[in-house]
């Protein structure tokens, strides 16, 4: 590829997002993304896609002002209908990461199968539950979908709140990503950023609130690699590349508090 650089995003606190073309490189076989559960567990798999579709799910969260619980109900809940998976078909009108039905008011097909307008329509019925702050993930979940299986998103706790937990940025360096290609045509330069607008809100990522939110936009970054073409992202003196055979982030090259995208 050719070299070039574009800034994206700056941060303030010297922490920033730039991206970069590099050259190809040697790659891993198989595309998977895994979730750290904790220490001496085993981590959660993920495809690229799912691992993008959480952490939009997480970032419309916090453009809301949402809770770490409220995340955890709605990637638990997107787990059970969808497999987090963007689907264009369902029971009856279902469509989507939610399974949502534009005859039940949710929206139309079109902002259905939007990821981020999905999530924040989960989130805008989930905040009318009276109570539902303190509610199990479970019960949460069942009084904004009427499921006929309500007991079900218990199934996908357990993986909902370490996604939730690395998603958004309470667990540092949780989710990596292996990949040995990228998804679809080359992005513009302008697309990462266009989608952080949309999904964290215009001026999220210009006003980080702590290091919690610096490794939440890092790990978006990493989830949202395969289809924005990212070759590594840098975080906290850490950092992740597209083609470790590695599970865990390793020691940047230079410690620093700056973010780093490379395309």
């Amino acid at each position: 590829m050719a070299a070039a650089a574009a800034t994206l995003i700056v941060l303030v606190a010297a922490v920033g997002i730039s991206i970069s073309l590099l050259g190809s490189q040697p790659h891993p076989s198989v595309s998977a993304c895994t979730v750290s559960s904790g220490p001496g567990t085993a981590p959660f798999i993920l495809t690229p896609d799912q691992a993008q579709n959480a952490a939009i799910i997480a970032a419309v969260g916090v453009r809301k002002a949402m809770p770490d619980h409220a995340v955890t109900v709605a990637l638990a809940t997107a787990l059970q209908e969808s497999h987090l998976m963007n689907l264009l078909y369902g029971d009856r009108d279902s469509l989507g990461l939610f399974q949502q039905r534009p005859s039940q008011g949710w929206g139309t097909s079109n902002q259905i199968l939007d990821p981020a307008y999905a999530a924040g329509a989960f989130y805008d019925r989930l905040v009318q539950v009276p109570g539902w702050e303190s509610l199990p993930v479970t019960k949460a979940a069942q009084l904004v979908q009427s499921s006929a299986t309500p007991t079900a998103y218990a199934n996908w706790e357990p993986e909902a709140r370490a996604l939730a937990i690395a998603a958004t940025g309470e667990r540092p360096a949780a989710l990596t990503c292996q990949l040995n290609a990228f998804g679809g045509s080359t992005p513009a330069d302008a697309a990462l950023a266009a989608a952080a607008a949309t999904q964290f809100g215009p001026h999220a990522l210009a006003n980080p609130s702590s290091t919690k939110a610096g490794w939440q936009y890092a790990t978006w970054a990493v989830a949202h690699a395969y289809n924005y073409h990212l070759t590594s992202v840098s975080y906290d003196g850490l950092q992740w590349t597209w083609n470790s055979t590695a599970t865990t982030w390793s020691s940047a090259p230079m410690s620093t508090s700056v973010i780093t995208t490379t395309q």
